[in-house]
């Protein structure tokens, strides 16, 4: 191997260990937040936070009238995160975004009113998420 691509392969390495990388674990989620996925008005349900372990956080709203539902996700820290959405523990959808700052939209549609939960969820902890469910335009 000639020396310039040994040279230019270290060099490249060298300047790789200078970037500053931030961890999931000391991300501030409303300031990412604010940028990935801002909170919209008329939302009915809206959460951001980390996943460092595998386990599901739920979210629910009580009295989410029936009606057509946008639910964007998006998340940080490679893999991929779930969210599943049931309503009145009925399973509605199941939803998922790649974390790589894309955001994803699913439809849902509520038949009945009533309280809704998403549950959200990942194996490839740790990474950071933020979704909203709004009514479709």
């Amino acid at each position: 191997m000639p020396w310039s691509a040994v040279s230019a392969g270290a060099a490249a390495l060298v300047l790789a260990g200078c970037s500053p990388v931030v961890s999931i674990e000391n991300a501030d989620v409303p300031q990412w937040q604010a940028t990935a996925l801002p909170p919209v008005p008329g939302a009915v349900l809206e959460d951001a936070g980390k996943i460092l372990n595998r386990d599901r956080i739920i979210r629910e709203a009580a009295d989410v009238p029936a009606g057509r539902y946008i639910l964007t996700a998006t998340c940080e820290g490679g893999g991929k995160a779930f969210f599943a959405v049931s309503l009145d523990g009925k399973k509605l959808a199941d939803a998922g975004a790649a974390c790589n700052g894309s955001r994803e939209s699913t439809k849902i549609t509520l038949p009945d009113a009533g309280t809704l939960e998403i549950s959200t969820y990942s194996v490839d902890a740790p990474l950071i998420y933020a979704y909203r469910l709004a009514p479709a335009d």
